[in-house]
């Protein structure tokens, strides 16, 4: 089934109009025909999504029947938000895409002392554009009701006072020994927790960084071996993702 993002404007409680580069993908490359179902979500961020049934087209949209309401889908209660290392730009594309297809719900890129790549404030404005883009069309993919949102680029400085309305924050770290603490980090996890993910770029974290963590802020491990900064992103979301549908399969038993 087909998932589109429409403004809460274009919306009435019987009818959808899909514009733009919806409209056009919708009409002329799937090419939807009348009485054909699909799915719609709000892009106000309140996880309203809607089946709905192509009803007609009319010169520059896309007219749908609301068929029934969809609360929540494919969203977890609590939140994720990822503090990325800068990477190399090929690297930050691929894990916004694979990040917001497992469920983060913000990611801030952030500028650390052993980040490659360092971007003055004319090409961060095109590339948050483009990776904000890219997690247009992975929320779509993977049947999000919200489109993640990417932050500007932030300093570490500010990434962690950011981190401080978060209810857990890790930062995973390759010096860090054991599990058990990853294991205890996780099953803090209560079902409507707003987490904190740090993720190192290619160099990791510097010295000075580690030493300027604040007390919030638990340093876990992922195992014995070094994980490049989009495996580390990826696996510690899918960690955290799993402990959510967990907790609430076990809230909704109770």
């Amino acid at each position: 089934m087909f998932q589109f993002f429409v403004k809460q404007e274009n919306q009435t409680e019987q009818e959808v109009r899909i514009y733009g580069e919806d409209f056009h993908h919708m009409s002329q490359v799937i090419r939807l025909k009348e009485a054909e179902v699909f799915r719609i979500s709000l892009q106000d961020g309140t996880k309203k999504s809607y089946l709905c049934e192509l009803d007609h087209y009319e010169t520059d949209c896309a007219v749908g029947k609301i068929l029934n309401a969809e609360s929540d889908f494919g969203e977890i209660n609590g939140s994720i938000v990822l503090f990325q290392g800068l990477p190399k730009s090929d690297k930050m594309e691929w894990i916004i895409q694979k990040a917001v297809e497992l469920g983060v719900t913000e990611i801030i890129p952030v500028a650390m002392e052993h980040s490659v790549v360092k971007l003055d404030d004319k090409k961060a404005s095109g590339k948050i554009q483009r990776w904000q883009a890219i997690s247009l069309n992975a929320a779509k993919q993977s049947k999000r009701s919200i489109i993640p949102e990417i932050h500007s680029v932030m300093s570490f400085q500010e990434a962690i006072e950011y981190s401080k309305t978060l209810n857990h924050v890790c930062l995973p770290y390759e010096n860090e020994q054991g599990v058990t603490g990853t294991n205890c980090f996780l099953n803090e996890i209560g079902t409507s927790d707003k987490i904190g993910i740090f993720i190192g770029p290619e160099g990791g974290f510097s010295k000075k960084e580690v030493e300027r963590l604040s007390d919030h802020i638990k340093k876990v491990s992922l195992g014995h071996r070094i994980l490049r900064t989009e495996t580390a992103a990826i696996f510690m979301v899918g960690l955290i993702m799993m402990q959510f549908e967990q907790a609430a399969e076990i809230e909704n038993k109770i």
